[in-house]
């Protein structure tokens, strides 16, 4: 009985708890409403902005402008101005483990370095960044730069999440420009290995290359030895050209041995080498072009080394362009 009287009212306890809500009262504080209000770089919203940039007679236009947030609009205008600051270069490569160069001065001109955010309004007028791509004083191609842009006020509090915007820009030259050269005169003067006579007797060799058949290829000698990266080929184009970058397409039939990181050297006489930069293939047999990651270069002979393979240490390639 007493158990039973005991239950009751401890139940009724909880259905009171309930209906009043069961906490104490509490007087929070007055928060103004200004408390909110913050400037901020709307650009800086979604990390850093990435721009592959056309290379043409006409600028490229990058636009920056400061907004107003918080609970109302306003009362006062808001001065805004804008910096360009090499360690915040510095903070965003050593924040990332990257290491873009800034972009160089002469290469861009910006509209304007301060602004209003006028009363009642959300934000600025917009200003612009001006990056020359080609002619005097364009921006090196094919290479990625940072220009970071840093907001300042004096007239409001600053979001600081949101103060810089990180601008990592490249100009990047259409492929449709730069056609293949003509492989007529293209003769193969060295090579790490071939596979003389395993593959067949036309096929194999370092000439199959330039063939026009993707159902023949060069591979590295898999024969009686297999020697290990790197591989190479060494092209001589039978003149000087300005070389722009390679095509690369893969033995249909094997996925293993595909050609993966590849560095490139070119050379006027076959004796003093320039490298002209590494990149990464995929896997795949489809045409692949690479632009020369460090531009274009003057050449008539260029090397091809192999530093590593796909899901093997042998390698093999159905053709190789040069454009």
């Amino acid at each position: 009985m007493n158990n039973k009287i005991f239950f009751l009212s401890a139940l009724l306890a909880v259905f009171s708890c309930l209906a009043v809500g069961c906490k104490d009262d509490y007087d929070l504080p007055i928060q103004p409403v200004e408390s909110y209000d913050r400037v901020y770089m709307p650009q800086a919203a979604n990390g850093p902005v990435l721009k592959t940039l056309p290379i043409t007679d006409q600028d490229q236009v990058l636009v920056f402008g400061a907004n107003f947030g918080g609970l109302n609009f306003p009362d006062n205008d808001i001065a805004v101005s804008f910096s360009i600051d090499q360690q915040k270069a510095d903070s965003f490569n050593t924040a990332n483990g990257s290491q873009y160069a800034m972009l160089p001065e002469e290469s861009y001109t910006v509209s304007a370095t301060e602004a209003v955010i006028h009363a009642g309004q959300l934000n600025s007028e917009a200003l612009t960044i001006n990056i020359r791509t080609k002619g005097d004083g364009a921006m090196p191609i094919l290479k990625t730069f940072i220009l970071p842009v840093t907001l300042h006020t004096k007239s409001g509090t600053v979001n600081e999440n949101l103060r810089t915007t990180f601008f990592l820009v490249q100009a990047m030259p259409d492929i449709k420009n730069y056609p293949n050269f003509d492989r007529s005169s293209f003769q193969i003067i060295g090579f790490s290995s071939q596979e003389a006579d395993g593959e067949g007797a036309n096929n194999g060799r370092a000439v199959f290359v330039f063939d026009n058949e993707q159902k023949t290829f060069w591979h590295s000698q898999w024969k009686n030895g297999s020697p290990v990266p790197p591989h190479y080929l060494t092209i001589d184009m039978g003149e000087e050209k300005e070389l722009h970058g390679l095509g690369f397409i893969g033995r249909v039939e094997d996925r293993d041995g595909r050609p993966n990181e590849v560095n490139v050297q070119v050379s006027a006489d076959n004796v003093n080498w320039t490298n002209a930069g590494t990149f990464n293939l995929q896997n795949v047999g489809p045409l692949q072009n690479q632009f020369l990651p460090e531009g274009f270069k003057k050449a008539r002979y260029f090397k091809i080394v192999i530093n590593s393979c796909h899901n093997s240490t042998v390698t093999h390639l159905a053709e190789l362009f040069a454009f």
